[in-house]
């Protein structure tokens, strides 16, 4: 059975007798010896009021916060149950089963909150990427033309229009609502990262420039720094590239696709010796790194060393059993003694 499901099954279960039977006070107390601490109080609450729709929605949200969304869930639909008029109840439910890909699931939900209030941002934004998920973008591009009529300054409704246009093929279009993204929100990482990659796949050099804007935006994520690196390799500019790919290193060591592409760009350098160092310093943080497995075997290779080669190219394969490649390279070494 789905672990969704079983989860969402267990959460009933332990969910009824605090929704039905406030006088059960012992198994309540034993029960409170192993929930979180954040929920204890919640738990409280909702005993003393069973009958108030936002001691179940805010303790809901405090499930979702801990991931525990079987839990959520039940709480949601029981703050439904006391109170059908409030739009946010509805919009939580729908929320959460788009969060767990029940697609279909969550339309009614999302639906049911925006004839309850139609001005809802959230709830619009969220049925236009239902919709884009679906593929069926007039519907998606109706929902945020909606919101932009009363908000002509929400990011988040540009951003959407350009993923749709990017789906689409229509890439002019795509960049210039990234583009209006990032104007309405400087800060909005994942606009810059989309025309990084627009740009990026046109080789136009403003690729680096929205590439280090992302970056900035969330420093904690250094897939706009890979990015840039990843530019100027692919037009085998590596003095340029390794610079950027020794600038992840300085952020972060452990970052095992700095090292890798260093040693492949070393590797088409004929410096095989360092190419080596530089795949060992990429398994030492990644040890299931096929691809760095089978490179430092071709640096054997080309070494002369066929029999530590083999020892790379034979763990790449344990790691990707479907590496036509290796293959190929094991087959063309000389037969074990």
């Amino acid at each position: 059975m789905n672990s969704w499901i079983v989860r969402l099954l267990w959460g009933l279960l332990l969910y009824l007798p605090l929704a039905c039977n406030t006088a059960n006070k012992t198994a309540s107390n034993t029960e409170t010896q192993t929930r979180p601490p954040e929920i204890i109080p919640l738990d409280e609450a909702v005993q003393k009021n069973p009958n108030k729709a936002d001691v179940y929605f805010k303790r809901g949200l405090a499930w979702h916060k801990l991931g525990m969304d079987s839990l959520a869930l039940v709480d949601f639909h029981a703050a439904v149950q006391r109170d059908s008029m409030q739009a946010v109840y509805y919009s939580a439910i729908g929320d959460l089963l788009f969060e767990h890909k029940d697609i279909s699931g969550s339309i009614p939900w999302i639906q049911r909150a925006i004839a309850l209030n139609p001005n809802d941002e959230t709830a619009r934004l969220k049925m236009a990427k239902l919709f884009f998920y679906t593929e069926d973008y007039p519907k998606a591009f109706a929902e945020i033309n909606s919101v932009l009529r009363g908000n002509v300054y929400n990011a988040e409704a540009y951003f959407l229009k350009g993923m749709c246009y990017k789906n689409m093929k229509d890439t002019n279009k795509a960049i210039s609502s990234f583009q209006t993204a990032v104007q309405s929100d400087p800060a909005m990482a994942e606009a810059h990262m989309q025309l990084a990659l627009l740009f990026d796949a046109r080789r136009d050099p403003l690729a680096l420039n929205y590439f280090e804007n992302a970056y900035r935006a969330d420093s904690s994520n250094l897939e706009p720094l890979y990015g840039q690196g990843m530019f100027w390799q692919n037009q085998e500019k590596f003095t340029e590239a390794k610079k950027v790919f020794q600038r992840i290193i300085s952020i972060d060591r452990t970052y095992p696709r700095s090292y890798y592409n260093i040693g492949w760009m070393l590797l088409q350098e004929d410096s095989t010796e360092k190419a080596t160092r530089f795949f060992s310093m990429a398994i030492e943080e990644k040890p299931d790194y096929a691809e760095a497995y089978y490179n430092r075997g071709l640096c054997y290779e080309i070494q002369g060393n066929t029999k530590q080669a083999r020892t790379d190219y034979e763990q790449a394969l344990v790691f990707n059993p479907d590496f036509p490649a290796c293959q190929t390279a094991l087959n063309r070494l000389p037969s074990k003694p």
